[in-house]
């Protein structure tokens, strides 16, 4: 075992919550169906009940069937043990539906729970938990909980009812031979509560661990071009095959200390019930007790004994159930760093649509020692076109970031028509806003779902119209199925020009207030480029739009041309004031454009 899984182990053993209290927090997702929970447990005390019955039958048909050599005895006995069975069945049929209905229920309830909440958190969570681990946990931790409530929480109430009730009929069998019982019951504790902490422990593990896995084989899946491009797939397979292995030493060490569990209690329990059959049966052959009384006994004390072995191996579950319960209320728990205002009825300035930049320094949560913008005071004008521009890593990106309420400065205030965007809710401020990446999110659905994605309720029409405008109407009806065509994971059935002209008409199709572009035509042919470059001069008509520029002859004619340096602003101006006052800006354009020539 490494020393960083020595570590982890000790850190979850010392959690306040290493025991099963953990699993009082799935109340929330079970009481909304309290009442088929009641029906349920009625069924199961019912079932119970008749399953104690059963030893009353077993004692008549000893002593009254057997012993006596009765045939209408015999027959009694066993219609009473046939009825009493048939009961049973129908109990534990409306039982196993409805713990197993609850259980579906409750998990198909977490899973939208958590996927709601994550949805709703805030970017920089993304950055310190990997897309895999959170999968793993709204896919395997839930179905995992949909088992056990299903299943091993009926179990366990199962058992206890059944093994309390049968230890009163004991008593009220023969009190010796009762206390000779009991007297197993806290050696039989021992192993449970001993080894049931490690099994907790290790279940935490073995799902984080699988989680770890599950992410990598993604994250190769997701790059796979770039695998094979550089013949890293016999590398790609080592590693994969040491974190299966890891997982499965954990895996493995998690079964064997269930299994341990299990055979210690069995062990004890029927070593206990031996001694009673020999105690019992000097008894029967003194006369003391009746063959009857010690048929039932035995059976009672089977039912405690397999109660407890129930018990046991239902515990490993119910550990289990604690780990993944942990880690799913982990992120339930977790809140988002972007503050939702108290008033969410503030929106965006009808007219007056600037975007002021006051003062503002901010840092990244994975880079607190570097900020990437610095003291910025800038403002893009309402209507008017502000391009940035600036070396990689300069902190244009992290404007549109800041923007849209991504992340919140450290420092400063950003503003809109004079309204601070902290001020609004985060639905209305990016109602408002719409952007062009250089590198366009695809989802992998029609052409109709991508472009809709800007306005849900756009018609069909108005998709082809803004699809037109974007150029990108010819090259769609190309496409196998047209607009109804599937564009496959992050639209990798496309070319990088498509998929951005896609994007530009989702933009177009939104019809924003404020505009963000982050060199949206850098992927285009010369031809696409001038039919898109006039589908975006006449959406940014009337519109505050911010361009980040790549390349500086896309860029001469706007408003305002801002100059970036490792997350200072520079100077600014237009493109020939700029060539006349800013070094910086001078030597962009001139290697621009020797590279150009």
């Amino acid at each position: 075992m490494t020393q960083t899984a020595s570590h982890d182990q000790q850190s979850h053993a010392e959690d306040k919550r290493k025991n099963l209290s953990i699993l009082r927090e799935l109340h929330q997702f079970i009481q909304p169906h309290k009442y088929k929970v009641f029906a349920a447990l009625l069924a199961l005390i019912v079932t119970a009940g008749l399953t104690l019955a059963v030893g009353q039958g077993v004692r008549m048909l000893i002593d009254n069937g057997f012993s006596r050599q009765s045939q209408s005895d015999l027959t009694t006995a066993i219609s009473f043990i046939l009825t009493i069975t048939i009961l049973i069945a129908i109990g534990t049929f409306f039982r196993f539906y409805l713990v197993s209905s609850v259980g579906e229920r409750v998990s198909a309830d977490i899973r939208l729970a958590v996927f709601n909440h994550v949805i709703d958190l805030h970017p920089s969570y993304f950055e310190e938990k990997g897309s895999g681990d959170i999968m793993s946990r709204i896919t395997t931790d839930t179905t995992l909980l949909q088992s056990i409530i299903g299943s091993s929480f009926s179990m366990a109430m199962r058992s206890a009812l059944l093994g309390s009730g049968a230890i009163i009929m004991l008593f009220a069998t023969n009190i010796k031979l009762t206390i000779i019982v009991l007297a197993s019951v806290p050696l039989a504790l021992l192993p449970i509560l001993f080894y049931g902490r490690k099994v907790r422990a290790l279940s935490r593990r073995s799902q984080d661990s699988m989680a770890e896995v599950g992410s990598y084989a993604g994250e190769a899946i997701e790059h796979i071009k770039t695998v094979q491009s550089f013949n890293r797939e016999q590398q790609e397979k080592q590693s994969f095959a040491i974190g299966v292995e890891r997982a499965f030493e954990v895996g493995k060490e998690r079964v064997k200390q269930r299994a341990i569990l299990i055979s210690g209690v069995i062990v004890i329990v029927f070593g206990a019930i031996s001694g009673m059959l020999w105690v019992g049966g000097n008894d029967v052959i003194e006369g003391q007790m009746s063959a009857g009384d010690l048929g039932a006994f035995v059976f009672y004390a089977i039912v405690v004994a397999s109660s407890f072995a129930n018990l046991s191996e239902v515990m490993g579950e119910l550990q289990r159930a604690a780990g993944a319960t942990e880690r799913l209320i982990e992120i339930i728990q977790v809140r988002s760093l972007i503050a939702v205002p108290e008033s969410t009825e503030i929106l965006l300035p009808e007219e007056k649509n600037d975007v002021t930049f006051e003062g503002v320094t901010f840092r990244y949560p994975s880079r607190p020692e570097t900020p990437a913008l610095n003291n910025l005071s800038l403002t893009a004008e309402s209507g008017k076109v502000l391009a940035l521009v600036g070396p990689s890593g300069a902190g244009k990106s992290t404007l549109f970031e800041l923007l849209q309420r991504f992340y919140d400065p450290q420092a400063g205030n950003i503003c809109i028509g004079g309204v601070s965007i902290r001020q609004m809710a985060t639905f209305y401020l990016r109602d408002e806003m719409a952007i062009v990446p250089q590198q366009p999110a695809l989802f992998s659905n029609n052409v109709y779902h991508n472009i809709r994605y800007g306005n849900p309720s756009a018609t069909d029409e108005e998709v082809v119209a803004a699809a037109k405008k974007a150029h990108a109407h010819e090259f769609i009806l190309g496409l196998p199925d047209g607009y109804m065509s599937f564009l496959g994971d992050k639209g990798v059935r496309l070319s990088g020009g498509q998929r951005q002209r896609i994007a530009i008409a989702r933009a177009i199709l939104k019809n924003p207030k404020i505009l963000l572009l982050d060199e949206a035509t850098s992927a285009l042919d010369s031809e696409s480029e001038h039919y898109v470059q006039k589908a975006l001069e006449e959406l940014m008509e009337g519109r505050t739009t911010i361009i980040i520029a790549h390349r500086l002859s896309t860029i001469q004619h706007a408003d305002k041309i801002a100059v970036f340096d490792a997350g200072e602003l520079v100077d600014t101006g237009t493109h020939q004031q700029l060539l006349n006052t800013c070094p910086i800006y001078k030597r962009l354009v001139k290697l621009q454009f020797k590279d150009s020539a």
